[in-house]
């Protein structure tokens, strides 16, 4: 495994970031995989020098969090070699003051969330995309207070217009308060709209960018057509990859990394993966496992350099795509 700095903080993360919303409640998702089921892939991961683990209060409504803290504790992991990362923003209950940016929100979700951990702190809090109807300074203040107290160490955002990041990278600086210092994007090489804005903005002010679906929601892996949705349960029951994906164009993006990965003997979400950890401004893209071949492929991709040739061919075919993700 590879380690690198988060952005332009002094915390190390691993070069592959597990994503947990594989992990939780079949009441949730049905191709979610169960607690006993979730282990070893989590163990994996820690042995293979994964020490990066992305979840949110909202997957399997919080039982992807208690999976991920009591995993913590059962494979015997110290809580200073481990990053624990999460997020708020989506409905955790009836309540109006249940969900989104506002102070109060922000102040119950940590604490439910550490509750749920079992951790008295998170490494990475993250606002899980754009909140409209709260001021920023708002959501600023209340994030500032949580890291004071404590509870966050740093703070990041997820999917939104750059110039809505902009701005809470400018509230920040001008109330001088807590900074953000990632963001986790919609980012692969079936959609790279993050490329326009997001991504130099992030480069520009030091931010890590952990991109979110790195292999597309599995499309890159070249099994799916436009009349099969795929063979796995959430292939077939993942409506929202198909407002995402399957484009004309994006199944000739699929056929050239086929091509690539087929000329080296390897996968093709080893080729996608070291595509994109190869970004300009990349830090950790997120990847679900939910066999594990997946997580050996990811393992193997930090490994692999790409021709310059072969980078330039992955990125011809691509078209560009409506703005996705960041509802």
């Amino acid at each position: 495994m590879q380690y690198t700095n988060l952005g332009s903080t002094g915390l190390i993360v691993s070069r592959i970031c597990l994503g947990m919303m594989t992990y939780g409640s079949k009441k949730w998702r049905q191709w979610v995989l169960e607690e006993g089921d979730a282990m070893p892939f989590i163990e994996k991961a820690w042995k293979g020098g994964i020490n990066f683990y992305d979840t949110a209060d909202v997957y399997s409504n919080g039982v992807s969090e208690e999976i991920l803290g009591r995993a913590v504790k059962k494979i015997g992991i110290s809580r200073e070699q481990i990053v624990i990362a999460t997020k708020l923003n989506g409905p955790m209950g009836e309540s109006p003051n249940q969900r989104g940016l506002s102070r109060k929100h922000i102040r119950h979700a940590i604490d439910h969330s550490l509750k749920r951990l079992g951790m008295d702190y998170v490494d990475l809090y993250q606002i899980h995309r754009f909140d409209s109807h709260t001021p920023i300074e708002e959501t600023i203040d209340g994030l500032h207070d949580v890291v004071k107290a404590g509870k966050v160490l740093y703070i990041g955002a997820s999917s939104m217009d750059a110039w809505q990041f902009a701005e809470y990278l400018h509230t920040a600086r001008r109330l001088n308060k807590t900074r953000f210092v990632s963001m986790q994007n919609h980012y692969n090489l079936i959609y790279r709209e993050e490329e326009r804005e997001m991504i130099p903005l992030c480069r520009h002010e030091g931010i890590a960018v952990i991109p979110w679906s790195p292999l597309a929601r599995g499309f890159l892996a070249g099994n799916r057509s436009a009349a099969d949705r795929g063979a796995t349960d959430r292939a077939k029951t993942d409506d929202f990859a198909h407002k995402l994906y399957y484009q004309p164009a994006d199944f000739t993006v699929v056929d050239r990394l086929t091509q690539i990965a087929s000329a080296r003997g390897v996968s093709n979400a080893q080729i996608a993966l070291a595509w994109i950890l190869n970004q300009p401004g990349v830090t950790s893209p997120i990847i679900g496992a939910s066999k594990m071949h997946h997580l050996d492929e990811a393992l193997a991709a930090v490994d692999i350099k790409l021709t310059a040739d072969e980078s330039a061919a992955l990125a011809e075919p691509y078209v560009p795509h409506r703005v996705l993700g960041h509802g």
